[in-house]
């Protein structure tokens, strides 16, 4: 029996299982007469939490690495935020409710936020509240959970999902896999296993019910395929893939520092997508060559009011620092559709992908667009910085923003600010009148990036979040071909370039096409970098072109998938 999830950390495991399955806790919400005995509960259970996160960031930080260890700084933070905290001593005494319900209350209020986004770096950061508030409902109600029993043998772990404290506390000698029923590659988890090198699948719905305690099992990380009691000829398989993928991760990392380039010498550029200032030095650890996309929307959530000018600052600050003189495209606020903000005022819409979001928002809430331009406007001498305008549909919407943008400049220069004057400003073709009028957009622009995953849903009309329409998603429909080669002939045409920060981006049977059609850059997840780098480099430009000329022809996104996978060679 073969389970398909999501390869989270590539690599191949064959062992026995261990299911991992935590107490489940049930929370009832209780009147109380004594609101301090309460507090004190709650008090009391954010100090053992807090002392134990510390033992868990030292064992993190001496086990795995740096970056892993930070993630458990930032659980202590929630524990120490006074939104957070504050917010639940607040339901406690406004209402005389049990601390358990009203740690439940709040957390679900931040999870649920999250896990609407469609974006999964942002759906993914449910996983630290969900993680951090567990922890302190155990301590509140005098739960045991000390997670794992000792493991003393090699074993795959068998879980329905791991927070990034199960995974830091397990004995990494003993563990050879780990599969979820779910889970993404943008956990925490699957990033600390992929730092762990530990193979790993997450995603199959169903591991802990069809998966035996008395099973042998195979987890392939690649393909996110886990084989129950595999044959010896898929072991023997799987050792030759495991090979074969050690000298390709060799090779990869020949590659950190240096160009991106085909083999008939094309240049492009490959960056990263960010979602915090703590990202950047993945994107650096992987060779990027800057910041493609900072979804600055990040700043504004899991908190109770607006960061202030002075708090995005900073962080502008920290993201353009620390990558020296690499461009950085910041995204100016991406909220709506489905990213709400629990304390900004936002009608219900019958179609909100459709509705006041991005661009639209910011214009209709000025004092908010303004708090962010200023900020990122001071931030601009600390690098360089490019600010682009997410769900541009008309040229009116431009120019609007544009000019809050030169009003912001004038007004900070009169109060002593340096700002720099060499700030590329560009917008995102997402929705399809913009790609259709990029001939004009380009001529006022200095840059396009090319958001897929929206430009894809509104050219097709088929909402993604739609598992009845999901067969819509098509990235090899020539119909968007043919819209983002309008879109790169357009900004050629200027003498302007254009970047692509969708998914599409870092997809590997996406790269040769989009070569072809003449990107400049691909912005893409970190991890993604290396390979990218190396597939390009076996690519040539001028063959590349040809093929692309070829399948704008073509009529059916089969056609064109089966035609780029004869491109890509098992080298590459």
């Amino acid at each position: 029996m073969i389970l398909n999830g999501i390869g989270a950390s590539n690599g191949f495991a064959i062992g026995k299982v261990y299911k991992y399955e935590p107490v489940k806790v049930q929370v009832e919400k209780k009147q109380v007469d004594n609101i301090q005995d309460e507090i004190t509960k709650l008090d009391n259970a954010i100090d053992i939490s807090i002392k134990e996160l510390e033992a868990i960031r030292i064992k993190a930080q001496e086990d795995i690495d740096e970056k892993s260890a930070e993630i458990f700084n930032a659980h202590i933070q929630i524990l120490n935020d006074p939104e957070f905290i504050g917010n639940i001593k607040k339901n406690v005494k406004s209402d005389s409710i049990n601390a358990d319900y009203a740690i439940k209350e709040i957390a679900d209020m931040f999870i649920n936020m999250f896990e609407a986004m469609d974006n999964e770096y942002m759906k993914e950061r449910a996983a630290d509240i969900k993680d951090v508030s567990q922890r302190l409902l155990y301590h509140v109600l005098g739960i045991n959970n000390n997670g794992a029993t000792p493991i003393k043998e090699e074993v795959i772990v068998i879980a329905n999902d791991l927070t990034p404290s199960d995974t830091a506390q397990f004995d990494k000698r003993y563990i050879k896999g780990f599969v979820t029923n779910v889970g993404g590659r943008t956990s925490h988890a699957a990033i600390m296993a992929r730092t762990l090198e530990i193979p790993t699948v997450v995603g199959t719905k169903t591991a802990l019910l069809d998966i035996k305690e008395s099973d042998i099992i195979m987890v392939d990380g690649f393909d996110g395929k886990v084989h129950i009691n595999p044959s010896n000829e898929q072991i023997e398989e799987a050792k030759a893939k495991i090979k074969m993928y050690k000298k390709k991760q060799a090779i990869w990392a020949q590659l950190k520092n240096t160009s991106t380039v085909t083999m008939d010498n094309h240049y492009v550029e490959l960056v990263g997508n960010i979602g915090s200032p703590e990202d950047v030095e993945g994107v650096n650890n992987n060779g990027g060559e800057g910041i493609g996309l900072y979804r600055t929307e990040f700043l504004y959530m899991g908190r109770k009011n607006l960061p202030t000018e002075e708090e995005q600052f900073e962080a502008y600050k920290v993201v353009l620092n620390n990558m020296g003189d690499k461009p950085v495209v910041v995204r100016t606020l991406d909220i709506g559709g489905d990213k709400e903000l629990p304390y900004m005022e936002m009608d219900k819409e019958m179609n909100p992908f459709l509705g006041n979001r991005a661009i639209r928002l910011c214009l209709s809430k000025k004092d908010i667009f303004k708090t962010q331009l200023r900020a990122l406007l001071r931030a601009s001498v600390y690098g360089n910085l490019r600010i682009m305008f997410p769900m541009i549909a008309t040229m009116d919407e431009f120019h609007e923003a544009k000019d809050m943008l030169m009003e912001s400049k004038c007004e900070l220069i009169k109060e002593g600010s340096r700002v720099s004057d060499h700030i590329e400003i560009g917008i995102m073709i997402e929705i399809p009148a913009a790609a259709i009028l990029a001939d004009q957009f380009a001529k006022e622009v200095d840059f396009f990036s090319i958001g897929t995953n929206d430009l894809i849903q509104y050219t097709f009309a088929a909402d993604r979040m739609n598992e009845k329409v999901s067969y819509l998603y098509q990235p090899f429909n020539p119909s968007l071909l043919r819209l983002i080669k309008m879109v790169i002939n357009a900004a050629h045409k200027e003498g302007k370039w254009v970047g692509m920060c969708g998914e599409m981006a870092g997809e590997q049977l996406a790269i040769p096409i989009l070569i072809g059609l003449g990107l400049d850059e691909f912005s893409m997840s970190a991890t993604s970098i290396l390979q990218a780098r190396h597939i390009i480099s076996k690519l040539n430009y001028n063959d590349m072109v040809k093929l692309a000329s070829e399948v704008l022809q073509m009529t059916r996104d089969k056609d064109v998938y089966n035609r780029i996978c004869g491109v890509l060679k098992e080298d590459v």
